[in-house]
């Protein structure tokens, strides 16, 4: 997968374990035949989601979404290629850096054909890695509804661990400070209040639309008074 890829690694926890057969189903999926060990890309994948920069877009947040996918996953054109989306979605993660979101394609689009994905296979995960950069899938492309809508659900949560995911994110940019960081995300919540619809899907939109905007108008309100 790359230069950082481990030749060895630690005994998985439970949750690793459960991680590790989500992407070797997911991979075989998309491959659909053999291919090399898929547990190496894995054990890659795993470390950088483990990254201790990362407060919220943690191994976690990675089940979350893979989760939020398989619900989905019913209105997705092929939900594997949309699962390995998940995976590489936020593989590179560095809060103070703008391009993170071609850097996690660029490395799906080395990774996935040396695992032995096909190329219009790893074209379509790349592409989805990048929609994520607006979060704004065209109509009908429902792989990129799925994964946009699946990345953003956490915005629909129960309040409580809605003001964790928004502490968290405060933690990711603690070099930031106070002043500047209210204006800056007090400006992204402007921003997705402004949209005309937050999901895309119709579970997203009947389950997870008027919370999400509740959750967010309360957010803007406690930074903005």
């Amino acid at each position: 997968m790359s230069d950082s890829a481990p030749d060895t690694a630690p005994a998985p926890s439970d949750d690793t374990s459960a991680l590790r057969g989500r992407w070797s189903e997911a991979l075989s999926a998309a491959r659909g035949g053999a291919g090399p060990d898929p547990l190496p890309y894995a054990d890659n994948l795993l470390e950088r989601w483990a990254e201790p920069q990362r407060r919220y877009h943690t191994t976690a947040h990675l089940t979350q979404v893979l989760d939020r996918v398989d619900t989905l996953a019913g209105h997705a054109a092929d939900p594997d290629l949309v699962r390995l989306a998940v995976w590489f979605h936020d593989a590179v993660y560095r809060p103070d850096r703008s391009e993170n979101e071609e850097r996690s394609a660029a490395l799906a689009e080395r990774a996935l054909p040396e695992a032995g994905v096909p190329d219009a296979a790893t074209a379509e995960v790349a592409r989805l890695v990048r929609l994520t950069v607006t979060h704004d899938p065209a109509d009908g492309d429902t792989n990129g509804e799925v994964l946009c809508d699946a990345d953003l659900a956490i915005l629909a949560a129960a309040p409580k661990e809605y003001a964790a995911y928004a502490a968290q994110v405060r933690e990711e940019y603690g070099f930031v400070p106070d002043e500047a960081f209210r204006e800056g995300r007090a400006a992204v919540l402007r921003q997705l209040l402004e949209l005309p619809r937050l999901f895309r899907t119709p579970h997203g939109a009947a389950q997870w639309e008027p919370r999400a905007r509740q959750n967010l108008t309360t957010e803007l309100e406690l930074l903005t008074h």
